[in-house]
């Protein structure tokens, strides 16, 4: 079945959000911090649990809480096997009360599993020897698996790149433009970074208001080097969606600006990607971005990243 020429033009430009979302959706279709504004349900959670994955992106409160409280289970288990074992199964033990057998067999625990061994308490009988085998084992396997998790976090690469809180429709040249500017936010060196940015907005098309999108032709698509600031600029002349739009006509459309960046961390020798995005209630009209420079006596140029979002009207 052959498609025609301006379905598939849309459907080559939608940038992966699918026909449905793009005209149904009410809300933003990328969130500032990159994610997206779509929801999968019906799939069994454990069949969409992927336990690595969600301990790599999971934030590092969450990362710890879920550790210690492993841990802390893990250890009350085995003073529950312990304390089962009977009263004689820690041998050193002065403990009469099951309170204070199953305080004992629970710090016994904590000692085994992280192969501390003070030499007070030891086990006796058969099956407390067994129990300390097997948590020795779960201990040694455990740390060996945090540690593993632990530098698989550090070590991912992952681009903190800053936009500015607003977009601005300011003079560009002969014209206007619309821009926004970004800083890396972190201390390594990011090179070869390359901007894509495209508009979204709605259209009345046969008497229906359809979602199209438009990628944006920008002043400059790529810079070899990122160690200040970069003002990504899309010039509005005749051939821009965005020739003689204004405010209104923004916020009319439900204009949304998509930013899509890649670059090569120089530390981690590998591609990184950011991504964001700005509202139509997000860009400003008639204002333009404020200086960021300071040049000290000694003659380096240097920014001050506190004035990324600072814009100025009129």
């Amino acid at each position: 079945m052959l498609v025609p020429d301006e379905v598939r033009s849309s459907i080559d430009q939608d940038l992966g959000f699918g026909g449905r979302v793009a005209r149904e959706s009410r809300k933003r279709l990328l969130n500032r911090d990159g994610s997206f504004n779509v929801e999968r349900r019906g799939q069994p959670f454990l069949r969409s649990l992927n336990l690595y994955h969600l301990v790599l992106t999971v934030s590092w409160p969450r990362f710890y809480l879920f550790f210690a409280g492993l841990y802390f289970l893990v250890n009350l288990g085995f003073a529950s096997a312990y304390f089962l074992c009977g009263p004689g199964a820690l041998e050193g033990s002065a403990a009469r009360m099951p309170v204070e057998r199953f305080e004992e067999a629970f710090f016994f625990s904590v000692q085994t599993l992280a192969t501390i061994g003070y030499g007070r308490l030891g086990p006796h009988g058969h099956a407390a020897n067994v129990l300390v085998t097997v948590e020795a084992l779960v201990g040694l396997g455990g740390f060996a698996l945090v540690t593993s998790l632990l530098f698989a976090r550090f070590s991912r690469p992952e681009a903190r790149v800053l936009f500015s809180a607003q977009a601005v429709v300011a003079p560009y040249a002969d014209r206007t433009g619309l821009m926004f500017r970004i800083a890396n936010a972190r201390r390594s060196q990011l090179l070869e970074v390359t901007a894509t940015v495209s508009l979204s907005r709605l259209e009345t098309v046969n008497g229906q208001r359809v979602r199209r999108f438009y990628e944006l032709p920008l002043e400059r698509k790529r810079v070899v080097f990122f160690p200040l600031h970069w003002v990504v600029v899309h010039p509005i002349d005749e051939r821009s969606p965005l020739w003689q739009v204004d405010e209104a006509g923004f916020r009319s459309s439900d204009a949304e600006v998509l930013v899509y960046l890649t670059a090569f961390d120089e530390t981690f020798s590998q591609t990184v990607h950011a991504r964001g995005s700005y509202k139509f209630d997000e860009v400003v009209f008639g204002a333009r971005f404020a200086d960021m420079f300071d040049a000290r006596d000694d003659g380096v140029l240097t920014i001050d990243l506190r004035r990324l979002d600072r814009i100025e009207r009129g």
